[in-house]
């Protein structure tokens, strides 16, 4: 009997040396899982972030100034507009223009008033996009922050040229998304983005104020 009672206490010891072994083989295996997970997931965010960083800088053709855009999308700048930005972003199946400038928001709200239909309104941005928000041909290209992410003072529409007969609506030569934007009180920033057929003539090779 004590020697079949020594052999189980002596099972029961071996049993209990091997499981500590057991735990730090596991915890090792886990933590090389963790580690490969984590060396995975840099290198993806990085190729994620390469290719954003290409996204955002391929393409846009030079000498797309705000006049040449202007006349591309058949928006008309009032007189009064300052800080006036426009670019022309070139795609596999269209290409994408931008248009912005500043305005009195008086002379914004009659302005806007002018493109749209009679009984229609520009709506507010209920759903706005994360701050890190990047659409295809972004206005961060002009240094600008995108329309989409503001909640507060901003209005958007989208319009197009088909039986548009308002005074500035005639004008329109393709559909647009219409942005305006109070940033200070008094004062609003007008966005407009636009999809251009390649066919179009592409901007003088230049860059012009």
């Amino acid at each position: 009997m004590k020697s079949s009672s020594a052999i189980a206490s002596g099972e029961q010891a071996v049993r209990r040396r091997r499981m500590p072994v057991a735990v730090i083989v596991l915890s090792v295996l886990l933590a090389c899982a963790a580690t490969t997970i984590g060396v995975v997931s840099c290198v993806t965010e990085k190729v994620s972030s390469d290719l954003l960083d290409k996204e955002m800088t391929c393409c846009w053709e030079d000498g797309a100034t705000p006049a040449w855009m202007s006349d591309r999308m058949g928006v008309r700048i009032p007189d009064t507009a300052s800080d006036r930005r426009a670019g022309h972003k070139v795609g596999e199946r269209y290409d994408t223009g931008l248009l912005s400038f500043v305005l009195p928001t008086d002379e914004a709200e009659t302005y806007t008033g002018r493109l749209i239909q009679d009984g229609t309104e520009m709506i507010r941005n209920f759903h706005p996009e994360e701050n890190d928000y990047r659409p295809a041909a972004a206005f961060g290209h002009l240094g600008l922050a995108e329309p989409e992410t503001f909640v507060q003072g901003l209005r958007r529409i989208s319009l197009c040229p088909d039986d548009l007969a308002t005074p500035e609506g005639k004008y329109l030569q393709r559909c647009i998304d219409l942005f305006a934007h109070e940033f200070t009180p008094g004062t609003t920033r007008i966005y407009v983005r636009s999809t251009i057929e390649p066919s179009v003539t592409p901007p003088p090779a230049s860059k012009l104020p």
